[in-house]
């Protein structure tokens, strides 16, 4: 098949393929973001889209490893470093590491990059270290 004829697509791949997620349409999601990959190889942004489609589906390991995956290859991929940062937050034993991630982001030049960051600590801080772990639940 000729893909050069949809290089310029990719993006319209890729943002669609952030809509099925939010639509949990996972099978189109996976769908499109294989496409945008096939499309640009080495661009990272599908890797992102992979993980996000992890983090809708709570699999933090998966997502984390996603996002640091991106991060080892670009270090400076805003996006990538603030889902991390929600996804650590999520965790319990990294709960505090992705609080520190997410405080860095909100001082991104990337207004997005900024409120995701922003509404990510708000909430942590009013849902996830508010929710009793395992061993509070059990106390009468």
């Amino acid at each position: 098949m000729d893909w050069k004829k949809y290089e310029g697509d990719f993006l319209l791949f890729l943002e669609t393929g952030f809509i099925a997620v939010n639509q949990a349409d996972e099978d189109a999601s996976l769908k499109l973001f294989r496409a945008a990959e096939m499309l640009k190889p080495t661009n990272t942004l599908p890797k992102v889209g992979f993980g996000y489609l992890h983090l809708h589906k709570l699999e933090l390991i998966e997502a984390s490893k996603c996002f640091e995956e991106v991060l080892r290859i670009e270090p400076g991929n805003e996006m990538a470093k603030a889902f991390l940062g929600l996804t650590m937050s999520l965790m319990p034993t990294e709960l505090s590491k992705g609080e520190k991630v997410l405080a860095e982001m909100t001082k991104s030049g990337d207004p997005m990059i900024k409120t995701l960051a922003s509404t990510a600590l708000d909430f942590v801080d009013r849902f996830v270290k508010t929710t009793p772990g395992p061993a509070e639940k059990r106390k009468p």
